[in-house]
């Protein structure tokens, strides 16, 4: 008989709901043995459309671009420590492209059951609703979705296990 979960997929973007995502999975995995993926999109498609809206020019996206690699490299090196620190396994991976498109890709290339992701942002208006990368990748991921909140509560969880 199989595991509710094998696998489970953390979508990394770098804020504290993320981080308290990371957490909540590392604790999850460690309590159901299930293996863990950490994933950080680099959000190319946003920043060409910030260029084809002429918000940035094209060497501001070279360079935003690297800024945004460099903190996928920091965000999913500190997933891995944070697994080390409980013996977890973390496998982490940075893609490029669109939020939505790459983790629902990613989930079906390696038979995800579970994507975890921090707390949603308020929705301002149904602009943001519709530009929502995270609010769209919940809503088409091909797995089961655990939004975590209560990053308080999650980091004395992990400060205790």
């Amino acid at each position: 008989m199989s595991k509710l979960i094998e696998k489970l997929v953390v979508y990394v973007d770098g804020s504290e709901e993320s981080v308290a995502a990371v957490q909540y999975g590392i604790m999850l995995a460690k309590d159901s043995g299930a293996e863990v993926h950490a994933i950080y999109v680099v959000n190319t498609r946003a920043i060409s459309e910030l260029v084809k809206s002429r918000i940035f020019l094209d060497i501001e996206q070279t360079e935003y671009t690297q800024d945004m690699e460099q903190d996928a490299d920091r965000y999913l090196n500190m997933a891995r420590r944070m697994g080390d620190l409980k013996e977890v396994s973390v496998h982490t991976q940075k893609l490029t492209g669109s939020v939505y498109s790459e983790l629902r890709s990613y989930i079906k290339e390696h038979e995800i059951d579970l994507l975890l992701v921090g707390g949603i942002s308020t929705i301002r208006s149904r602009r943001d609703e519709m530009y929502s990368e995270s609010e769209r990748a919940v809503r088409s991921a091909p797995c089961s979705v655990l939004i975590v909140k209560d990053e308080d509560r999650c980091d004395d969880l992990f400060e205790e296990m």
